[in-house]
């Protein structure tokens, strides 16, 4: 009877500690889990240390963004969508990989960076270029593009700001598309020459969840602003804008 006794007592200290052990484990994985939450989020809304490049249209973009081109060649401009939390650096990079999960300053990012396609021209002078971002949870990155689905958010934002070296760009928000990672008509901006722009104009308009009339014609230029519908889904959410001087 005394040995049953100790063996019991033995088992339920053995219990004890790996009932301990879990859910020291347990506290860890949810702190660590916390802590990268944070992190990632952090890395995701621009920086006081990102912001300070950040071109305001009161002067010489090569005040602020040509500081920035200094420390990243990769650097092509800055895009505002006013009264959004869109407002970041673009960079272009070698394929449309390589700043996936990689920032600004050359840094592994999960939250990746704002980047151009690598097929179009880096100085926005194709008739339409497109640019993508990670879709980030409280409207970070291109978080805030999917918040163009709904109506009223479309018809409260209507404007923003593409930042080049030497020129500003304002952009003339006018449609928003639901559609699909594959989707050749919208991802492919190596379209160029009239025929083949309102082609797709034609069909923006067409399949548009949002839709805005503006004047448009085969000589404008257009920027598509894309990100995912919802993360580890095909599905892409884009907004289109026109590019005025």
């Amino acid at each position: 009877m005394g040995i049953a006794v100790k063996c019991a007592r033995v088992g339920n200290k053995i219990l004890s500690f790996i009932a301990m052990v879990l859910v020291l484990i347990m506290l860890l994985y949810g702190g660590y889990s916390l802590w990268n939450t944070i992190m990632i989020y952090r890395g995701a809304f621009s920086s006081n240390d990102l912001l300070k490049y950040q071109p305001t249209g009161d002067g010489p973009n090569s005040i602020t963004l040509g500081e920035l081109m200094k420390l990243n060649k990769d650097v092509v401009g800055w895009i505002t969508i006013f009264d959004t939390h869109i407002s970041y650096p673009v960079v272009q990079g070698k394929d449309n990989q390589e700043y996936l999960n990689k920032d600004v300053f050359g840094k592994f990012s999960f939250s990746g960076s704002i980047f151009l396609d690598y097929r179009n021209a880096c100085d926005f002078t194709d008739s339409y270029s497109i640019i993508y971002g990670h879709h980030m949870e409280y409207g970070a990155m291109f978080g805030d593009v999917v918040e163009f689905k709904n109506d009223d958010y479309f018809q409260e934002h209507k404007t923003g700001a593409l930042f080049l070296l030497d020129d500003t760009y304002k952009i003339t928000l006018f449609a928003c598309v639901e559609t699909q990672e594959f989707n050749n008509k919208i991802y492919n901006p190596t379209v160029q020459g009239k025929d083949n722009l309102d082609t797709l104009l034609k069909y923006i308009k067409d399949e548009a969840v949002q839709y805005r009339d503006i004047p448009l014609n085969h000589d404008d230029k257009i920027i598509g602003i894309s990100t995912c519908a919802e993360a580890g889904t095909n599905e892409r959410v884009v907004l289109f804008g026109r590019l005025d001087k």
